[in-house]
């Protein structure tokens, strides 16, 4: 076989250096954010201020809270991993490769609940810089708005930028530095080395769990109280300082959008890197030791940071943005952008990095690939990423006639505003699942499940830019509620709506891109497990894999009933403090009185403290009961059918809720005759399309984005127990057979 032109030092180099880059190019970002100063006035009354804006940071107390219940919980999994009966302390022949000695069993778990704690921190973190960023960034973006759309455009962007590169490179340096470690007890053992490496992405997507479905009570509570009584019933503006729940909302956005996109996207992230691995490992790059080749998936997420940083520079320095128009197409070029210039790094990387001919692990046999086809299975993945997102900004963005349509239903009430909303989601899953299933059957054909594998990283390649245009909305909006609630002019404001409607429809395209990620990666995942598992076939026809298949597709419907039901109570609780709050505080609506803001936090920080338990637990406990009591297949099953039934509901979910939420903002906008005949604030279309934009918020900003972690985490918590559930699994069916 021929060899790979770039070297395996060379390889070493540019990893690093590529996410070493990448975080300071986002320190870069940062410092330029940082460039814009608050008013004197505003740091005169710092201690008054203080008061009143201090929930950021109470808030982000509350959430260490919230992060310490996640790592108890993770605790219980690691301890469930180490004490595992059957794990041997001995060396013992490879799976793969018998002829080889591989580490005990008890030296994998050990290093699988290391890279566990590795992914879970690094998921943390993210989260954790995102929401200081997002709430550093919200004032400084309100201000610059004083200076025209296009200044607070850039300091919005640059703000985004910051997370996205810092995740992204984050991402990629502490999965390296974690391979070379390992590698030093592994050596040449490259089999379990990569498989202990899995924990990495297991850690990530448990604290995404927590971080989306915590995240996303806590912000839709608030956002739901705050337009139920504010807007319908009291008739005041968004983000207007006499609402007591609006700084519950304010902070809820960066919660729920920043902190829970960030570990969503980071846990794909991991996992998509971590299938690729295994499946690599026991191919000929790992059987031949192939360095370079072994860390391609590495490879092409560095290209990702360059290729990023270069997309960036185009929104912030190359091209200004000087009226409002031009904002949602500035957000629509970085998309195009960085594909263009990725399909270019792809290729680079895929003929200088690999060898013109290999082989990939395909149940059992060893695939022939040749790099060029790997090329492709990278790139159709990238271009399904770019489809999904176009289509979602279609259905969800109110330049076009899908949202103008559901818009116009509003004139004739509530009920016909939610039925053209609902058929809206429904018809916008079409496109997005033909997309999935080209690149699934291309990348299947090209290189088995390792296709699959880095189909989804393709898919994820940009998250730097991704994550920037992600952030970028939360970040808008908040800097619009900062202007409404500090009193500046109804033109700062205007601008600052302007650059909130464009965060709409891209954080609606983020979602479309986290959906598609989280099918291709379940996938691969799937595959691996499958593998792990040592299962030729999955025959649905067997009753064992059937009633997995079949109860697999339910699992969705019942999260989301939970994820549903958890907004809905905590929302009850903030209608009834904030109406009291409305009827017994003296002055409060004439503004001579401030609200109790503190409760209202409270309310929402409580509700999602509590709340995300029971949907946390079924995703996390399904797959260990199944397995131990069902066995592999049954287990194989539920995967299966969770995939394909929870792909389907998170995309409808999530653009039916985009597409209320931009319906109800295009009649506030009047920005053409239709609107203004819908029209203006308070009119009873106008009072439709809140009602539909409310029952939207936990369908597009909770149980919707939250499925993804519900596939993507029973895939990778089935991989990393496949050795027991193949050994010890199926206690009932034994019992059942043994008493026959």
């Amino acid at each position: 076989m021929s060899v790979a032109m770039l070297s395996d030092l060379l390889t070493e180099v540019l990893i690093p250096v590529a996410a070493v880059v990448g975080i300071f190019f986002s320190l870069l970002q940062w410092h330029f954010v940082s460039k814009v100063k608050l008013s004197p006035e505003r740091q005169t009354r710092g201690a008054h201020d203080h008061g009143k804006n201090g929930y950021s940071d109470r808030l982000i107390e509350e959430e260490g809270i919230n992060d310490h219940n996640v790592v108890v919980k993770c605790a219980e999994i690691q301890s469930a991993i180490s004490e595992v009966e059957g794990f041997s302390t001995k060396s013992q022949p490879c799976t793969y490769s018998k002829d080889r000695t591989c580490k005990p069993a008890l030296a994998n778990a050990i290093f699988s609940t290391l890279s566990f704690l590795l992914g879970a921190v690094t998921s943390i973190v993210s989260g954790f810089l995102g929401m200081k960023i997002a709430t550093y960034a919200n004032a400084r973006t309100t201000l610059e708005a004083r200076k025209g759309v296009g200044k607070a455009f850039i300091a919005a962007f640059r703000s985004g930028a910051v997370m996205g590169f810092l995740l992204a490179a984050n991402g990629l340096l502490v999965l390296y530095i974690a391979i070379n470690i390992f590698k030093l007890y592994y050596g040449d053992d490259w089999e379990g080395l990569f498989e202990a490496i899995t924990g990495y992405g297991l850690g990530g997507s448990s604290m995404a769990l927590f971080g989306r479905v915590g995240g996303g009570i806590y912000t839709k509570a608030a956002d739901v109280g705050a337009d139920l009584v504010g807007k319908v019933e009291r008739n005041i503006p968004e983000d207007d300082p006499r609402n007591p729940a609006v700084i519950a909302d304010n902070v809820g956005d960066n919660v729920g959008d920043i902190a829970g996109m960030g570990s969503d996207l980071f846990g794909s992230y991991a996992e998509s890197s971590c299938a690729a691995l295994v499946v690599a490992s026991i191919s000929s790059f790992g059987i031949n030791h192939e360095l370079t080749a072994m860390l391609y998936p590495l490879l092409i997420s560095s290209m990702g940071i360059i290729v990023c940083l270069v997309t960036t520079l185009f929104a912030t320095d190359f091209f200004e943005i000087k009226a409002v128009k031009e904002i949602e197409p500035a957000l629509k070029r970085q998309l195009t952008i960085s594909t263009a210039l990725m399909t270019v790094g792809i290729a680079i990387v895929s003929f200088i990095a690999l060898p013109s001919s290999f082989t990939i692990f395909n149940f059992g046999a060893q695939k022939a690939v040749k790099n060029w086809e790997l090329f492709f299975c990278v790139a159709i993945g990238l271009w399904a990423g770019l489809v999904i997102g176009f289509v979602t900004e279609y259905y969800t963005s109110n330049a076009y006639s899908p949202v103008q349509d559901v818009a116009d239903s509003c004139k004739t009430g509530a009920a016909t505003n939610v039925i053209f909303g609902l058929a809206l989601g429904y018809k916008s899953v079409i496109i997005p699942i033909f997309a999935i299933a080209v690149s699934i059957f291309v990348s299947f054909s090209f290189a088995a499940m390792y296709g699959i594998a880095v189909a989804a990283l393709g898919m994820l390649s940009t998250i730097a830019t991704g994550l920037a245009i992600d952030a970028y909305g939360p970040i808008s909006d908040n800097a619009g509620g900062i202007a409404e609630m500090a009193g500046m002019s109804h033109g700062i404001r205007e601008r600052t709506d302007a650059l909130d409607a464009a965060g709409n429809t891209t954080a609606a395209i983020g979602k479309g891109f986290a959906i598609g990620s989280a099918a291709l990666v379940s996938l691969a995942l799937f595959g691996a497990f499958v593998s792990r598992a040592a299962i030729s076939t999955v025959d649905v026809l067997t009753p064992k894999v059937f009633i997995g298949l079949i109860i697999g597709a339910m699992l969705p419907y019942w999260f989301s009933a939970m994820t549903m039901k958890s907004v809905g109570s905590a929302a009850l609780k903030m209608v009834q403090e904030v109406r009291r709050q409305f009827n017994s505080i003296p002055g409060l609506m004439e503004g001579s009185a401030k609200p109790d803001y503190a409760t209202c936090v409270k309310i929402s920080t409580d509700a999602s403290i509590k709340e995300m338990i029971p949907p946390g637990a079924l995703v996390m406990l399904t797959p260990l009961v199944v397995g131990t009591f069902f066995g592999v297949e049954t287990l194989s099953g539920v995967l299966a059918g969770s995939l394909v039934s929870g792909v389907q509901i998170a995309i409808s979910a999530s653009n039916t809720g985009g597409a209320w939420d931009n319906a109800k903002k295009y009649i506030e906008a009047g920005a053409s005759d239709q609107a203004r005949v819908l029209g203006p604030k308070g009119s009873d279309a106008h009072k439709a399309a809140v009602i539909g934009d409310t029952i939207g918020d936990p369908l597009k900003d909770t149980s919707g984005p939250s499925l993804n972690i519900l596939i993507k985490l029973m895939a990778v918590e089935s991989l990393v127990f496949a050795p027991f559930f193949a050994t010890h699994g199926g206690l009932l069916f034994k019992i059942f057979w043994n008493g026959k």
